[in-house]
Parts: C-alpha cells; structure tokens; sequence
C-alpha cells in the first residue's frame, strides 16, 4: 500500500515550475517541489529528468565497493582495521558520502525549495569532504616518505653499501619540499575544501548566471593542492629499485593518474557546457543530458584513482626494505585515528556547520521570495493536489 504507484504526480514542463528548478535547456519532466517523502522515493523508477542523475552516481556505490574490498585480502596486508588502512577507510567515507549525497539529492529535492537547497548544500559539502579524504590516501601511500626507512648511520644489516641508502633517501625526500608535505600540506587540503563549499553554496544564493563555472573552477584548487604527492612522483625518480616487485606495482600510478585527470577534464566540460542538450533542447531531457554524463565521468575518474592508490598500497607492502607505519624508523609519522578520523570529524563538524547556516538563510532570509515564486505558479499546485 506504502508503493502504490497506480496514480504518480504529473510531470511539468518548465514553464510550470518556480525559476529557481529549472535547469539549462531542460524542458519537461520536472517534479514540481512538494513531494512526499514516498512520492520522491517512487520517482527512482519514473522517467523525471533526476531519474538518470540519481542511478549514475548510486549504483557506483556498489561498484566502488567491489574493487575498494579487493585490497584487504591481498598478501602481506595487515588486517582491516590495522592503524595502516585508515587512510583508505578516510577515502572510502569520502567517495561513499560524495556518491550517497549526490543520488539523494537529486532524488530528494522536489520535497520543497528549501529541501532542494539543503539537498545540494550537503552535495558541495561531501564533494569537499570527499577531497580531503582523497588527501589523507596520497599523504600516507603516495607521500614522498610514505613507508621510506630512516636509517641512522651506516651499519645497517640492510645496506648493500655505506654510502646507497642515504643517496636514495637524500635524492627522493627533497629538502624544499619537505616542510609543505609534513606540515601544511593536511590543513591547505582542509581550508581549501572549507573555502569551496562556502563558494559553491553561495552559488545557489547569488552568482547564479555563472553558478556551473563558479562550481567547476572552484574544485580544481583542491584537485591541485591534493595531487602535489602525485605531480612529485612524476616528477621524480621512483623510491623502490627497479628490479623489485614494488616498482613493477609503482609503474601503473602515471596512467591512472592521467586517467582520473582525463576524465575530470571530460566531467568538467560537460558540466559546463551542457551538451548535448544546448544543441537541441527537450530532446535529453529524461536520459542523456549533460549532467548524468558530469557523473559518468566523475564516477570513472573515482575509479581511476581507487586503482592509482591501490597500485601504491600494493606497492608498500610488496616492498621487503620499506616499514609500514607506525615504525619508530620510519621518518612520516604513521597515520593515527587523531591524523585520520580526527581530520575528517573536524572538517565534517566544519562542513556541517556551514550548511546549517545556508540551510536558515534558505529557509528564513530568502523564503518570502521562495513563496512569491510560488504564487506566481498557481496551476503547479493545482495539479499535484
């Protein structure tokens, strides 16, 4: 009785919805904003214009999780809750809350215009979220001393010469770069994340002709300062001798790397270009239009970098000379619940604080235009009574 779908609420054209729900060049299949919670919930198998953008981004939640498991069963790796693993699971939270707040935002936000708010407030703050995380994966598996042994002296029973070890230490870990990677690089990550969902939120108050932009472009600074781990990689011989395993296993991080930059690239142009729907509106409305291929694309770039973190983590534990951290001889200080889940809690208690107060300003400051714009629509609510 709960599903009884026998009678949905009618589909509006654009023309039949307040200005604020219309998207760009998308002209029918709209749910007009006062859906019940089951309404909304049914919606996932009725052909709207959010149908498609809810199942791109939740069923890759089943897919990230089919790969991200992978790696607890591999050789040499210490079991899942192991100090070592909690950068990867500060990763996973990241991706499933990014990939969980999307599809239910779209699924959700036609409850009321300010649940659509709240709705995408909470998908800026999970984007946010989710690149720290990301920045957690790279500082403990693909920072330049990530599992590197710090050798004191020359007596070491693992050296094959005096002099080796403290080459290939002093030639990897290179000085300039090592106070940005110990101590700012963590808390760049987490004001830039703070400083982009307080931009993309404002986005949906004011900025609004050049909202898709404004939230592309403000991404790419976290995207920037999460990959320098990477961008040092590349940009320096590997840590591992060349005859190892490790480095065999190393080897993949270019392509996946370049990959996830690839498919970040292709998501951001259709989010902001809005093809194919620009070139013929009405056409892409229910499947096809831009924004499910926005989370195509992001979803495969998530993949990518699943896979390039994976490869480093293989790398590390393959490796017989390098020590996983915690170790008092390696010179990165191992991750702890403090340096992992305590940054995530902090900046999630930041987030949500921030959407808190969005979601008053939505709710009190801006709702006497909110009930004018319905005013102005009287026949949209006379058809979903």
């Amino acid at each position: 009785m709960l599903l009884n779908c026998a009678q949905p609420l009618p589909l509006l054209r654009h023309t039949d919805v307040p200005p604020r729900v219309i998207e760009n060049f998308i002209l029918t299949g709209y749910r007009f904003p006062n859906y019940s919670l089951r309404d909304c919930l049914l919606s996932a198998f009725r052909p709207t214009n959010e149908t498609g953008n809810f199942w791109t981004h939740f069923l890759p939640v089943f897919i990230f999780l089919y790969y991200f498991v992978e790696v607890f069963g591999w050789d040499r790796a210490p079991d899942g809750s192991a100090p070592f693993f909690y950068p990867l699971w500060n990763y996973f939270i990241g991706v499933f809350c990014l990939l969980m707040a999307s599809s239910m935002a779209h699924l959700l936000n036609s409850m009321s215009l300010v649940v659509r708010e709240v709705c995408f407030f909470v998908d800026y703050g999970t984007i946010s979220a989710y690149t720290v995380g990301s920045s957690l994966a790279y500082y403990y598996y693909i920072h330049p001393r990530a599992g590197i042994v710090e050798r004191e002296g020359h007596n070491s029973s693992h050296m094959d010469s005096n002099h080796e070890p403290e080459e290939v230490l002093t030639s990897y870990a290179m000085p300039e770069f090592s106070m940005f990677f110990e101590t700012f690089y963590i808390p760049c990550a987490c004001v830039i994340a703070i400083m982009c969902v307080l931009s993309c939120c404002n986005t949906r108050q004011r900025w609004r002709k050049h909202r898709y932009m404004i939230r592309t472009l403000v991404f790419l600074f976290p995207f920037v300062i999460s990959s320098t781990p990477v961008f040092y990689r590349l940009l320096t011989r590997s840590p591992y001798s060349t005859a190892s395993s490790s480095f065999a296993a190393s080897t993949a991080l270019p392509s996946f790397f370049y990959r996830h930059c690839l498919w970040l690239l292709v998501s951001a142009l259709f989010n902001i270009s809005k093809i194919p729907e620009r070139f013929a509106p009405g056409r892409f409305d229910i499947w096809g239009h831009s924004h499910q291929w926005f989370h195509c694309c992001t979803f495969l770039s998530i993949l990518d970098e699943l896979h390039m973190i994976k490869a480093e983590v293989r790398a590390i534990l393959l490796n017989p000379d390098l020590l996983l951290p915690p170790s008092v001889l390696s010179r990165l200080p191992g991750p702890t619940i403090a340096s992992t889940y305590g940054v995530m809690l902090f900046l999630q208690t930041t987030i949500i604080s921030i959407i808190i107060c969005f979601s008053w300003r939505a709710n009190c400051v801006d709702k006497p235009q909110r009930d004018q714009e319905g005013v102005e629509h009287p026949k949209k609510y006379l058809k979903t009574q």
